[in-house]
């Protein structure tokens, strides 16, 4: 069995606090709105929609409706973003951790984990969202609120509103680990050549040991839809706020907005932007530890096909392509509104410089003008 470095957190003592923690939830759905003083209070659950692997749903039937001896029950796999971002690093001041709790490759792993007597798997993710293996949603809630909002600073720029993924899997060591349909199968697995894959003690976790690369593969792709899916929405929130700017600009000529308006949302943009494509934890890229892991990294693509993960980036990068044009726009109608605002001040300053010349040499001037009026008078008398 291949071996890596762990490491275990510890309870740290702490006075903090408990920090409060509700959200809502919308499955298979795509909806979040960014703010940093969402009122939780404020927060209502959302009609549910159907993700993309609710449309080859049919091909999980033969498993679904042909039980063997040794398959498990049907359980679910939910996922839930609550913030941009996690602060992985904060979880080892965590007053209270769950038991045997660890790093795991690019996340934070909970093998035993589940209230009222349930036993599940937690894999919490740098990009602001966790996957729970075997539980509900209100146990994800309760894993949220309990385990994670405990940790102050833990989450940055927290999501209005939650988004979330549920599917669901089953167990059969006879069968081949796979994605079929919207149904995740555990099973065999091949091992894995690589040393540092799989922890060097492996402590009492909720399934098995010999999926748990697996279930990490498939939990990475979930991951990084549910937080493409906050993206989207944050993006399309961007598009609405601007969607009178060309009937303001055709209308009245101008952008219907102030300066500081129109600076910040290219700040929005760009923020977009490098969330997309610049940050660690990117939608394009496959991670690096799946490059000398075949299997493992056929487990992740085959999860991120299934939800569209490239064809979902490619139509946000779109979407930002058609809001960069519309930046253009503001950058030149700023541009204009400077160059517009410098030229009037020029004017001015050279209507007062002429208005204090007038008042410095006018009266000087006035006089050399009557002087050689009145010289011009007195000509003619003096040839006379």
């Amino acid at each position: 069995m291949m071996r890596c470095a762990i490491q275990v957190f510890r309870p740290v003592v702490s006075r903090q606090s408990k920090v409060p923690f509700t959200t809502s939830f919308r499955l298979f759905a795509t909806d979040s709105r960014s703010t940093k003083d969402a009122d939780p209070d404020s927060l209502k659950s959302k009609p549910k929609a159907k993700t993309p692997l609710r449309r080859s749903a049919s091909a999980s039937l033969p498993i679904r409706s042909n039980p063997t001896p040794t398959r498990s029950d049907i359980q679910p796999v939910f996922t839930l973003a609550t913030s941009q971002r996690y602060l992985l690093s904060r979880l080892r001041g965590h007053p209270n951790p769950p038991p045997n709790s660890r790093i795991l490759h690019e996340s934070w792993w909970v093998p035993y984990w589940g209230p009222d007597g349930k036993k599940g798997e937690v894999f919490v993710f740098g990009n602001g969202s966790f996957v729970c293996w075997g539980l509900e949603e209100e146990d994800a809630q309760k894993f949220a609120n309990d385990v994670l909002g405990r940790v102050p600073g833990f989450q940055v720029a927290p999501l209005k509103v939650a988004e979330t993924e549920e599917l669901e899997f089953v167990t059969d060591p006879e069968e081949e680990t796979r994605l079929q349909g919207d149904l995740i199968i555990l099973g065999r697995t091949p091992s894995t050549t690589e040393e540092d894959s799989v922890p060097t003690i492996t402590p009492t976790m909720a399934l098995p040991e010999e999926s748990l690369l697996a279930r990490y593969a498939f939990s990475q792709a979930l991951s990084r839809s549910t937080a493409l899916s906050a993206l989207e929405e944050s993006l399309d929130d961007y598009l609405s706020s601007m969607a009178e700017l060309p009937h303001s600009l055709e209308e009245t000529g101008k952008p219907g907005m102030g300066r500081k308006q129109l600076i910040m949302k290219l700040g929005q943009l760009m923020k977009f932007r490098q969330g997309l494509n610049l940050n660690k934890e990117n939608f394009s890229d496959v991670p690096d530890f799946y490059w000398e892991r075949p299997e493992l990294e056929r487990y992740f693509k085959s999860m991120s096909k299934a939800l569209e993960i490239s064809l979902r980036t490619n139509s946000v990068n779109d979407k930002i392509t058609y809001a960069a044009e519309v930046q253009s726009v503001l950058r030149q109608l700023l541009t204009e509104s400077s160059s517009h605002r410098m030229e009037l001040v020029i004017i001015a300053l050279i209507a007062v410089e002429v208005v204090i010349a007038l008042i410095r040499e006018g009266p000087e001037l006035w006089n050399k003008l009557r002087g050689k009026s009145h010289e011009g008078e007195d000509a003619p008398k003096q040839i006379a």
